[in-house]
């Protein structure tokens, strides 16, 4: 486990030299590389330190960090180009690397917990450093009060759960039963909060709205990750509280999946749409968890590394027509069909995937995850059925208005896009939807 640790933490030191950009970059996919051909698909924890050890399901989450942040960079040459602070910036996204690798291979609750927070810090900083638009000082607020305030009584109870167990190490806790309801209900609020879930998801929208192409792919691809992780490391404490009470859950996330799709309709700023359907999409996984069986766990995996891909790619392609046309307006991009042919390929084929189309890995997940929900009760069919069909609808609105139409007036000039550009698309969708072949990894 420390090898790779130590490798991203003697990277930091080479990014903070003159000009090493690209090595750095280099470097971090050769990483992701070296660490995808150490895989371990055992069920048991693997690859033991004192503190850190993964097991499949956190291995594809370090290794989804590891992918989304070598894309980060690949897809903020723009920072590069201006020398906006370039250095800072790299050094920042090993950071943040290095808390996400950290938050996904503690085996300890308290270290969990301590990653967890401190990954928000990075992320604050990129959006307040080279976020677009003056509001990003309140997103900033919004991200932060949000997640702590939610997460802080979390770290009080992990005390009281000391005191009863002795210990936080995950493999040692066991069913706290009926008389630890204050960590049912504290862990819950402070895990679905950072997924997020509806009536607590208006901290996303603004931050993405607000970060660089940078922050919004990490948000998407990975920190609305660490929620559903931590609900399902947890769910061995709590196990006899969630078959009481979990039914809440799932049905105000089901509901506020098919509420939020109707927010979609109503967007106009193309990042804002596409943060909203994120909101969507882990409404599903949020259900899937909730109802502690294999099938939504694992779909509920699959599901959040094929968003993670799927969201981060249709971040990218916003911020390509945002360079060019300096708006995120839906009513200035429309008809880029006409202007960026080539790119409505990579529109559509992400489009498609956002709307789990087959091959993704998003149609895996959404199978499985149909699969536990309506196994735990057969009336949640409606509310599946709605927040399937309008996924498909906001997406197609997304689509059709952006790339038909007749294009505005006022371009003078674009570009048909630059070989890094196809070279980013095609790293987020070429491995979506490649997993699908190898569906059983999920659900061995």
């Amino acid at each position: 486990m420390l090898k790779y640790l130590f490798m991203i933490v003697f990277l930091i030191p080479v990014c903070l030299l003159g000009n090493c950009w690209w090595l750095v970059h280099s470097l971090m996919f050769l990483l992701s590389f070296v660490f995808m051909f150490s895989v371990y698909s055992y069920a048991d924890l693997n690859m033991i330190g004192y503190f850190f050890g993964v097991d499949y399901f956190s291995f594809m989450l370090i290794l989804l960090s590891f992918w989304i942040c070598s894309l980060m960079i690949t897809a903020s040459s723009s920072i590069y180009l201006y020398s906006y602070h370039s250095n800072f910036f790299v050094f920042l996204v090993l950071l943040l690397l290095i808390t996400l690798y950290c938050s996904f291979s503690s085996l300890s609750l308290l270290s969990f917990y301590i990653f967890f927070e401190s990954s928000l810090v990075p992320t604050l900083f990129l959006i307040l450093g080279w976020g677009y638009q003056p509001e990003r000082l309140q997103a900033g607020i919004y991200l932060i009060f949000y997640t702590l305030v939610a997460s802080l009584p979390l770290l009080l109870v992990l005390f009281s759960i000391n005191g009863i167990f002795n210990t936080l190490y995950f493999p040692l806790l066991s069913d706290c039963g009926s008389f630890y309801f204050m960590f049912y209900v504290f862990s819950m609020f402070a895990f679905l909060v950072k997924m997020p879930m509806f009536l607590f998801h208006l901290w996303l929208p603004k931050a993405h709205v607000e970060a660089p192409i940078s922050g919004s792919m990490i948000l998407a691809g990975v920190l609305l990750k660490l929620g559903g992780y931590g609900i399902f490391r947890i769910m061995s404490v709590i196990s006899y509280l969630g078959l009481c009470f979990n039914y809440f859950w799932l049905s105000l996330s089901l509901f506020g999946g098919a509420v939020i799709s109707f927010v979609c309709f109503r967007q106009v700023d193309l990042k804002s749409l596409i943060a909203y359907s994120s909101v969507a999409h882990m409404s599903m996984v949020v259900g899937g968890l909730m109802t502690m069986n294999w099938w939504g766990c694992m779909g509920s995996l699959s599901l959040m590394v094929g968003h993670g891909l799927c969201s981060s790619g249709l971040f990218c392609l916003s911020n390509i027509i945002y360079e060019r046309l300096g708006s995120r307006s839906l009513l200035v991009n429309s008809g880029m069909i006409n202007l960026m042919p080539t790119m409505s390929l990579w529109w559509f084929l992400l489009s498609s995937s956002n709307m789990a189309a087959p091959p993704s890995l998003n149609l895996i997940g959404e199978f499985s995850l149909l699969n536990s929900i309506i196994s735990w009760s057969p009336y949640m069919f409606m509310m599946l059925i709605f927040l399937s069909f309008f996924s498909a609808v906001y997406t197609l609105y997304m689509y059709s208005y952006s790339q038909h139409g007749f294009y505005y007036s006022g371009i003078y000039t674009c570009s048909l896009g630059y070989l890094r550009e196809y070279h980013l698309l095609f790293l987020h969708w070429f491995p979506l939807n490649i997993f699908c072949l190898k569906g059983e990894y999920f659900y061995f």
